[in-house]
């Protein structure tokens, strides 16, 4: 079985699973979790912000940022196809009673200055104030796009302008700032807060870090606990974390193998399949006569996974579990699936 569903996928490494093994630890709700500790520590001087928190998942981080930034009745500025609005489970709503005004960010992932000024409003007696403008990088539904730093900072600055704060849902942060050759600390340094996660591309076996300033984490900490996130020996779960972020470099060679990815299934007659910016290859099955969901059978009858992604898309998501040998390997079980349908 090649698994290109996502690169949640992945197994610990048996580094990982050692340092688990051997791992420190804490009751962490009081702090006193020595490997959560220097995980946080850590995470936070890698992406150039005063402090960090470990947080169960994305989703949680994503959703304690929105609840810390904002007050009950606020509406968040968000792309439409942004994962914070499509598959956070209306967290926003639910969690933070906010309001969702959506932009289209179009391919280039990210709003010009022109939109956040143009959608963002000012609070009154009948108007909903923006209490929150929340980027994505790299962005997930877009493919994988990686959104250089000028544009995250373009939007950052002009919602600081409107005293708006700025949240980046850096899922797979590094595999923007891989494609792009940037510092992860220059990538964000104009966002007030980033999320980013261990059990992506970094191969950890789940956890996501939160960062920004003291004052900020302060005030998620509590929040962790409010939505069910204070854990106690943690540090089982942080020490993969410290190995996962050794693995930063390597995600070079899932862009590679993305790469060849969709250079291979673009040359399957029927199928199209842009080159990717980072790990996520789309393909648009629509010119062989096949839905996503018909397309995607297609390839689990040949032992290879995917997900469907819209009615004709697809996506397949290389990680450091699925080798090049993989991958070509995989180009040639779809081709056969797909003549031979």
């Amino acid at each position: 079985m090649i698994d290109l569903r996502s690169d949640t996928v992945t197994l610990p490494s048996e580094e990982m699973r050692a340092a688990a093994k051997d791992a420190e630890v804490g009751d962490d709700v009081y702090g006193d979790d020595p490997t959560v500790n220097e995980l946080e520590v850590r995470a936070a001087e890698l992406v150039g912000k005063e402090a960090a928190l470990f947080v169960p998942s994305g989703t949680m981080g994503n959703q304690i940022a929105a609840r810390v930034h904002t007050d009950p009745g606020h509406e968040a500025l968000v792309d439409t196809e942004a994962h914070v609005y499509k598959w956070e489970v209306g967290g926003f709503a639910e969690l933070s009673n906010l309001q969702i005004r959506a932009f289209d960010a179009g391919e280039r992932a990210a709003p010009t200055p022109e939109q956040v000024r143009e959608h963002a409003r000012e609070e009154s007696l009948h108007v909903a104030g923006t209490g929150l403008l929340c980027l994505e990088n790299t962005h997930n539904a877009r493919g994988g796009v990686a959104i250089p730093k000028a544009d995250i900072d373009a939007a950052a600055e002009t919602a600081h302008d409107l005293d708006i704060p700025v949240h980046l849902d850096g899922a797979r942060l590094f595999n923007a700032c891989v494609a792009l050759d940037e510092d992860p600390a220059a990538m964000v340094e104009q966002v007030d807060t980033v999320m980013f996660c261990l059990s992506k591309g970094l191969g950890a076996p789940v956890g996501s870090i939160l960062a920004g300033s003291e004052a900020f984490v302060e005030q998620a900490v509590r929040v962790r606990k409010q939505f069910g996130g204070g854990m106690r020996q943690a540090g089982i779960i942080a020490a993969p974390g410290l190995v996962a972020l050794d693995n930063v470099e390597r995600l070079a060679d899932d862009h590679e193998n993305a790469r060849i990815l969709a250079d291979g299934l673009d040359d399957i007659p029927g199928l199209s399949a842009p080159t990717p910016d980072t790990n996520i290859v789309v393909v648009d099955s629509e010119g062989a006569g096949l839905t996503a969901e018909e397309f995607v059978g297609l390839c689990d009858d040949v032992s290879v996974l995917g997900g469907t992604f819209g009615e004709f898309h697809t996506r397949f998501t290389t990680n450091l579990n699925v080798s090049r040998v993989e991958v070509k390997e995989a180009v040639e079980r779809v081709a056969k699936a797909v003549q031979s349908k």
